[in-house]
């Protein structure tokens, strides 16, 4: 079995479900296609806005939300970061490329999650990359220049259209056999089709 894992790095909520999601996945022998996004492309198809130009009561009962879950999973955040909103754009490209050579982004992707929701560390600036990347072994300077050349522009926009054409429209979201699931708070539901 293999699962469409749609995310963007600066997600609350990929953030808080990205390990469960891997430990769940080894669990059950499934295999995971990481297809890490930026939310500025999918936003505008899907009708989601930015959540600076979300209603108030959404942007209320969000941060009910961001202070209940990580209570209940025992992580660590700051739900109020001091790098947040921040282009998911550039740390994508990242992912994308290392993904393309055959690189295992899972750890780094937790990593550039947890520089924005634990750190409070800035995944937009440069040297600020090329420092998370070259931690996990890639040569984060090679691939920060690369990642503003036009292939990763086009890399950027494939997974996107392939985020839209699966009816996704917001982080995380994982997809099994054309069946997706939205958030972190499914993953109980997705663990019951990877069981049967």
């Amino acid at each position: 079995m293999r699962i469409n894992y749609f995310y963007s790095h600066v997600s609350p909520w990929t953030y808080l479900g990205h390990q469960r999601f891997l430990d769940m996945a080894k669990r059950h022998g499934a295999g995971i296609d990481f297809v890490p996004l930026t939310l500025a492309k999918v936003f505008p198809v899907s009708g989601g806005l930015p959540l600076g130009k979300r209603a108030p009561q959404r942007q209320a009962y969000r941060m009910w939300e961001l202070r209940r879950w990580p209570t209940v999973l025992g992580i660590k955040i700051n739900i109020e970061p001091k790098y947040f909103p921040v282009d998911d754009g550039p740390s994508a490209k990242i992912a994308i490329l290392i993904k393309r050579d055959g690189g295992d982004v899972s750890k780094l992707s937790l990593a550039f999650m947890s520089a924005v929701w634990h750190e409070e560390r800035n995944i937009t600036d440069r040297a600020t990359l090329i420092e998370i990347v070259n931690d996990y072994g890639f040569d984060g300077e090679a691939l920060y220049e690369e990642s503003l050349g036009e292939e990763a522009n086009k890399l950027l926009e494939i997974n996107c259209t392939r985020a839209n054409e699966a009816e996704v429209f917001g982080a995380p979201t994982y997809v099994v056999d054309g069946e997706p699931f939205w958030g972190q708070d499914r993953l109980d539901l997705l663990e019951r089709v990877l069981s049967a």
